[in-house]
């Protein structure tokens, strides 16, 4: 079978499975709520013949989802520009969309359970924008999606021209789809993983679990009693009380390994790339730069074992944004700073592992924070000592939280706008809290109650670095600048 060595420049169809696959996404749960429902009714009324009818209703309706899905296909077509990636679609009502290069925020090969059974893949390329700005094309051999990612990194990138020049032969004649194979290659250097047993670990030492087991005991404590009460009550109660127990346990642990198992996070030429998910897997490929905020936090119960959790805004990602915002599940220190660094290489500080440190567990104006003020106690009378701001040359920290750690990383360049906020005791006490605004995300930074002056402060100078690296450094194009 030969591997393909270029994304298509003509209008393309994705693979013809593709119809296929969406329809058995679809019916699946369908026909399982239609079986279920049925046999409760047929041992009510046994009437068995019914589930004859209801098999041919539901191959009846399945050929009428495939063919449906079918047409769908047939108008759907994708190309690749040197500028843009576009989409056309519509059975009834045509659209035409494009994914320009220059907007780039990242691009993900994803591949849902039954897609990845067969082989198969979608390719996700996300752009800055509103609402139905990305252009999912799906779905592709696995090959044929990684080759469409790595030629809209390389595009995108600027580093295409390098690329070339090294894959131009001895006899100064390259072919087209040799010199854009040549472009599209860039392996990746492994940074960290997050073993399975880890990420289990981290899973059962969380608030989320010590809740589900506190309403278990709670609802089997009161089961108990009510036995004790009415006896006839007893087995419904252990029983009811197991299954609650268990069905809780079960959906907390699942939720977190199918995202998070096999957690992998490395750099390449064209970004930082992150790989996780247990059945339905996820390959993101996120520029430098793209990043809008960092949130680096810890737990109390999971401050002896000295494990955060790294999360993250990227602009682009509108509708899915829980799913593609962890950077780091959960990881020692030194994998944390590992993280941070993939995302911030140059903090621009001079002891940056220093602050750094001040910002995961210092207090008051420790290493150069601006700390609020002691009358801020009424607000925060147990982490007011820990909330603190400081900014290097590259990025604003912002530190909070006693019970749970944890401090915000916002580049300059990536700081879309402040605001000053302030109560009627907070104005009465001169505090003030800011809010620095991000992309939609997970991540939203706040500076809580500082020294009206040190806010007001803040708010200018803030500005001002943000205007002078958006000046500096602009993310099209990111990778010209290395290699020249």
């Amino acid at each position: 079978m030969s591997v393909p060595t270029a994304a298509p420049r003509e209008w393309t169809r994705a693979h013809v499975v593709t119809p296929f696959i969406n329809a058995l996404q679809g019916m699946v749960a369908v026909v399982i709520a239609m079986y279920a429902g049925f046999m409760q009714d047929s041992e009510r009324s046994g009437e068995a013949p019914l589930l004859l009818i209801l098999t041919l209703g539901i191959l009846v309706g399945g050929l009428i989802v495939v063919g449906i899905a079918f047409l769908a296909w047939r108008v759907n077509e994708y190309r690749i520009g040197d500028d843009a990636v576009y989409q056309r679609k519509g059975i009834l009502f045509k659209q035409q969309r494009q994914a320009r290069l220059d907007r780039l925020q990242a691009v993900d090969v994803v591949q849902p359970l039954f897609a990845r059974v067969f082989g198969f893949a979608e390719a996700r390329i996300e752009v800055a924008g509103g609402r139905a700005s990305t252009v999912s094309i799906k779905f592709l051999k696995v090959e044929e999606a990684e080759v469409l990612r790595n030629e809209v990194l390389a595009l995108a990138s600027g580093y295409r021209g390098a690329a070339e020049e090294r894959a131009e032969p001895e006899d100064g004649v390259a072919s087209r789809s040799e010199t854009r194979a040549a472009a599209v290659a860039a392996p990746d250097r492994p940074v960290y993983d997050v073993p399975l047993g880890r990420l289990i670990g981290s899973i059962f030492v969380s608030w989320t679990f010590v809740a589900v087991v506190f309403f278990v005991l709670l609802v089997g404590s009161s089961m108990t009693w009510l036995a004790e009460v009415d006896s006839t009550a007893s087995n419904a109660g252990t029983g009811g009380s197991a299954l609650v127990a268990v069905l809780s346990v079960a959906a907390i642990l699942w939720a977190q390994l199918n995202a998070n198992a096999g957690f992998r996070a490395g750099i390449a030429a064209d970004g930082i790339r992150l790989s996780h998910g247990l059945l339905d897997t996820r390959r993101q490929t996120v520029p430098p730069g793209r990043v809008q905020a960092l949130n680096i936090k810890q737990s109390l119960l999971w401050r002896k074992l000295d494990w955060w959790k790294i999360t993250l805004n990227v602009a682009g990602y509108q509708d899915q944004r829980e799913a593609v915002s962890t950077l780091l599940p959960v990881g020692p220190k030194q994998q944390a700073l590992d993280a941070l660094w993939l995302v911030l290489p140059d903090l621009g500080d001079p002891d940056p592992t220093g602050t750094i440190s001040t910002a995961m567990v210092g207090v008051g104006t420790d290493n150069g924070f601006t700390a609020s003020p002691s009358r801020s106690w009424i607000f925060d009378p147990f982490q007011w000592r820990r909330r603190g701001v400081r900014a290097t040359e590259r990025a604003l920290l912002i530190r909070r939280g006693l019970f749970v750690h944890e401090f915000f990383v916002i580049p300059h360049e990536r700081t879309q706008s402040l605001a000053i906020r302030q109560g009627p005791l907070q104005r009465w006490l001169r505090l003030a809290t800011i809010e620095v605004h991000s992309t939609r995300g997970v991540v939203r930074p706040v500076a809580g109650h500082l020294d009206l002056d040190d806010a007001i402060a803040l708010v200018e100078d803030q500005a001002r670095r943000a205007r002078e690296g958006r000046k500096r450094q602009t993310p099209e194009q990111w990778m010209e600048a290395v290699s020249r």
